[in-house]
């Protein structure tokens, strides 16, 4: 319960159940089994609470906020998690008792009862039965409908059921070996198996912390497709000079750029609007600080990337964008409930200034990269227009021929990768080259 609050007011599942569960005092199957519960509410939240709407006759609003989460957190438990009914009903009553009062108490056991008499199959059923395509596709997979149509927009039909529904499953961690402070065969060593496309990553089940490696800043974790376009960007021919990382936080590429920045002249510059997420970039960075004979120059800056200081100083540049985060869904799944479609106004004008900006910041002959953790078209293909008639469009797919189906379908040249083709996150890459 005191996790589903601090979710419901504007908390990330993974950092409260980071600061919750230390202090619970649960341990093992049990913590785990909160782990499950907790992630599984925040995925199927919309679908639960349509589900207990019907079953209840009334509206979410006209019951209390804590009501509400328990009724989520007994119909995950019966209709996802096949915990036994009598167990999800009555643990969920005593919750209700001792969390608003034995008022509350028929009420979550008449809901429960009722919604236990159906499976998730035939609830689905129930609810859909009458809706239109998208509709129901956004109850059967527990997405707002806006997500569905924006996946629409870029995968082709046959594909657009696995690729909401890749956003259910729950990724394995994946981490990415700092180039130069270590080996991907040394980080094989504590377990693990390789990167299927990555040459810097291993997937490896458990708590990433507990790694030496990882506590020491000589490997951190990262996403498959996070590590590849980063990489993109340094595989390119680009003039000798210093690089740029324009969005730096939490700081996992620039820390990867800062490996393979190994040429004379190679400082790494990263770049964060805001101190608190600069403090997360230079953790990622403590592998290589301070410089030395063994590490190019790395910096940290704080400022704002819209209103540069630098000039046109960089020969490669990246751009990892804020956006919806939609090709990320699987790990943030509470973001689906919070994000809305007017939201891309707003974030579509930060990042054309973004990219505008790093087009200005770049030498000439240099290249930028324009990244989004999201597929939508409105945050990819479209930003890319603002500025097609200043820089030359790249192939980026080609330089990474061995990553199959990558290539956009909004123009070819862009890639994009995702979770139900590639097992990353649907991270989007733009190369550019400024004449």
């Amino acid at each position: 319960m005191a996790a589903l609050k601090k979710i419901r007011d504007g908390g990330y599942a993974n950092l409260v159940l980071r600061e919750v569960l230390p202090t619970s005092g649960l341990t093992g199957v049990d913590a785990r089994f909160v782990t499950d519960l907790v992630y599984g509410v925040c995925r199927s939240m919309g679908t639960l609470d349509l589900i207990i709407e019907q079953a209840s006759g009334r509206r979410l609003s006209t019951l209390q906020p804590a009501v509400v989460d328990i009724l989520r957190l007994g119909s995950e438990q019966l209709l996802r998690m096949r915990v036994p009914t009598h167990a999800a009903v009555s643990t969920s009553v005593d919750l209700a008792h001792y969390v608003v009062g034995r008022r509350a108490t028929g009420v979550v056991n008449a809901i429960l009862r009722k919604i236990s008499v159906l499976t998730w199959e035939q609830w689905i059923e129930d609810i859909s039965g009458e809706l239109g395509v998208n509709d129901a596709l956004a109850v059967r997979t527990c997405h707002p409908r806006w997500i569905v149509e924006a996946y629409s927009d870029v995968l082709p039909g046959e594909e657009l059921l696995p690729g909401l529904e890749a956003n259910n499953t729950v990724p394995i961690p994946t981490l990415a070996i700092r180039p130069t402070l270590m080996t991907r065969e040394e980080l094989l060593g504590f377990g693990g198996e390789p990167t299927q496309y990555s040459p810097w990553g291993v997937v490896r089940p458990g708590d990433p912390s507990e790694l030496l490696a990882v506590r020491t800043g000589r490997a951190g974790v990262q996403d498959e497709g996070s590590q590849l376009v980063a990489g993109l960007l340094a595989q390119v021919d680009a003039p000798s000079g210093p690089w740029l990382d324009m969005c730096a936080g939490p700081g996992g590429k620039t820390a990867l750029l800062a490996g393979l920045a190994r040429e004379p002249g190679e400082t790494v510059v990263g770049v964060e609007v805001h101190e608190h997420r600069a403090v997360l970039v230079r953790e990622n960075l403590r592998g290589f600080l301070p410089s030395g004979p063994e590490n190019p120059p790395v910096h940290v800056l704080v400022a704002d990337g819209r209103k540069p200081s630098w000039g046109q100083s960089f020969s490669r540049v990246l751009v990892d964008a804020p956006c919806t985060g939609l090709g990320a869904l699987r790990r943030r799944p509470e973001a689906r409930w919070r994000k809305r479609r007017e939201d891309l106004a707003g974030l579509r004008v930060l990042q054309q200034e973004l990219l505008m900006s790093a087009c200005r910041s770049t030498l000439p002959g240099g290249v930028v990269a324009y990244v989004t953790c999201s597929p939508h078209v409105e945050e990819t293909a479209e930003v890319v227009d603002t500025v097609a008639g200043a820089m030359d469009i790249i192939d980026a797919p080609g330089f990474i021929p061995d990553v199959p189906h990558a290539r956009a379908s909004t123009d070819s040249r862009f890639l994009q990768l995702w979770p139900h083709r590639h097992g990353t996150d649907a991270m989007f890459c733009a190369l550019l080259r400024k004449p």
